[in-house]
């Protein structure tokens, strides 16, 4: 019985070491997406970045185009050189660390994973921030089990703490940081191994918080009247449908990527420098073409601007929703595909954003 209380107390003070770190490298990693994105798109130095805002035109002019090209060369220098596993979006590798390498992870993908997925987002690579996230924050709690000398199942416990951490920083969801945790990270779901996982997102919540605030990820405007019955049969049917679309929309996303990962490596010569810079060039392309035609860039990044736009009801025109909808496919498929560093989840979101905005649009 002692025994297990040592080990309970050991593992709550490392899972609480753990959430520290993971929010302090939530808040530096935010950091560096706005001291890339203002260094390449503004030519500003300055760490200050909202997501939820469009980025104005670059000084740049038609040069920005080559913005994601010069970044993709420090990327692929990164990944190739330091770190092969910083490469993708990182929950894979989490996941390969955990059930084939008894949750070890090397202290440097962290690192490379920090800045390779800054310099992919900040340049304007359609990637998103969470899986990055995921992945330093797995980083920290595997390289904290291994210089404690932990056994196996307390490596991967802290491995998912960093997980739910890191989700819970960046979104201010600890209880879905948890859910993440049990869902994709866990292994084992009991009482040892849960209530450290609590711990580490709680405080990597608060961690946050101090310096971003308790608001959350996107603001919705609230409703200010009822415009039908949810017992209608008629509406909970068009949830149905919607449920079928989103779901077929999930599996093209899912192969889209796999497919333009095969491209590059099958169709593509030259190696991964060459890839991945040819892809990053048609993403510069698309994203210029967006300022040009529609105004703003829309597709690059994270996204959230786009998605606070269809929140709050300021796209709401059919046609041009379904075109980004099909850009943001596109530019995230080149950006993964050619083998940038960046996470799935942001591009999702906005997938779903815009095809529910455009069938709310087409309901009403």
């Amino acid at each position: 019985m002692r025994r297990w209380a040592r080990i309970g107390r050991s593992l709550t003070l490392a899972a609480l070491l753990v959430g520290v770190a993971t929010g302090l490298g939530a808040i530096v990693f935010r950091g560096l997406i706005g001291l890339f994105h203002n260094a390449l798109f503004l030519g500003q130095l300055s760490v200050v970045y909202d997501a939820n805002v469009h980025t104005p035109p670059s000084p740049w002019g038609a040069w920005v185009i080559l913005v994601p090209v010069l970044a993709a060369v420090v990327v692929a220098f990164l990944v190739s050189t330091f770190a092969p596993e910083a490469k993708g979006h990182g929950v894979p590798e989490v996941m390969d660390a955990i059930y084939y390498n008894e949750g070890r992870i090397r202290p440097i993908v962290g690192l490379i994973k920090a800045l390779a997925s800054a310099l992919s987002i900040g340049s304007g690579g359609a990637v998103g921030r969470e899986g990055p996230f995921v992945q330093i924050g797995s980083s920290v709690g595997s390289t904290l089990g291994q210089v404690l000398g932990m056994p196996p199942w307390q490596r991967i416990t802290l491995i998912a703490a960093g997980a739910g951490g890191g989700i819970a920083a960046t979104f201010n969801t600890p209880i879905g940081g948890v859910l993440f945790a049990v869902e994709i990270v866990l292994h084992e779901v009991s009482a040892r191994t849960l209530v450290p996982v609590v711990i580490a997102t709680m405080t990597a919540t608060y961690m946050s918080q101090l310096v971003f605030g308790p608001h959350p990820a996107f603001v919705i405007p609230a409703l200010e009247k009822l415009y039908f019955r949810i017992e209608d049969p008629r509406i909970l049917l068009s949830y149905v449908v919607l449920g079928v679309l989103a779901g077929g929309v999930s599996a093209l996303y899912i192969r889209s990527i796999y497919a333009a990962e095969d491209f590059f490596e099958e169709r593509v010569p030259g190696g991964y420098y060459v890839r991945h810079v040819l892809g990053m060039l048609l993403v510069g392309l698309i994203i210029y073409g967006c300022l040009r035609v529609f105004g703003e860039y829309y597709v690059e990044g994270v996204g959230y601007a786009t998605i606070q736009d269809i929140l709050t009801g300021h796209l709401g025109w059919v046609g041009l929703l379904v075109v980004l909808f099909g850009l943001k496919l596109l530019v995230t498929a080149l950006t993964l595909g050619s083998g940038a560093s960046g996470g799935i989840f942001s591009p999702a979101l906005y997938l779903g954003a815009t095809l529910g905005g455009a069938y709310g649009v087409l309901l009403s």
